[in-house]
């Protein structure tokens, strides 16, 4: 999948419990415009199931776990997080979503850019179409 990678963050162990971080520019390929959690998922549910025109998102699973699948209008790939050492980078133009997230999961994104729904594609058949407009 282009330009998706998984990212491992500094682990500095301690006996007294670990720590990790990430700042901007540093870790992660952008400035932190925006950050957002999701938790308390509810059994069987699916969060996401859109893609965004200009937000890149950085996606850690804080505590638990969940599988990120990224689909680019022709190929699917799952992405199983369940560290609080690395994250998901995930650019533009990727339709996500969100599953399988097990009891007491608790999932971190950092974005690019502020909230805007305008930058929201919540149709599929519109994200592909969005998709290939902009790949000509």
């Amino acid at each position: 999948m282009e330009g998706v990678k998984i990212i491992n963050l500094p682990k500095i162990l301690d006996p007294r419990g670990n720590l990790s971080f990430f700042e901007n520019s540093n870790q992660i390929p952008f400035d932190i415009k925006r950050s957002y959690w999701i938790y308390d998922v509810p059994g069987g549910e699916i969060r996401g199931s859109h893609a965004f025109k200009t937000s890149h998102e950085f996606i850690i699973a804080l505590s638990g776990s969940f599988d990120i699948v990224l689909n680019d209008g022709e190929n699917e790939e799952k992405f199983s997080l369940n560290r609080s050492y690395y994250g998901l980078y995930v650019p533009n133009l990727l339709w996500r979503r969100i599953e399988n997230f097990s009891t007491n999961s608790l999932a971190l994104i950092v974005s690019n850019v502020a909230y805007n729904e305008s930058d929201y594609i919540r149709d599929f058949d519109a994200f592909k179409k969005n998709r290939n407009e902009v790949k000509s």
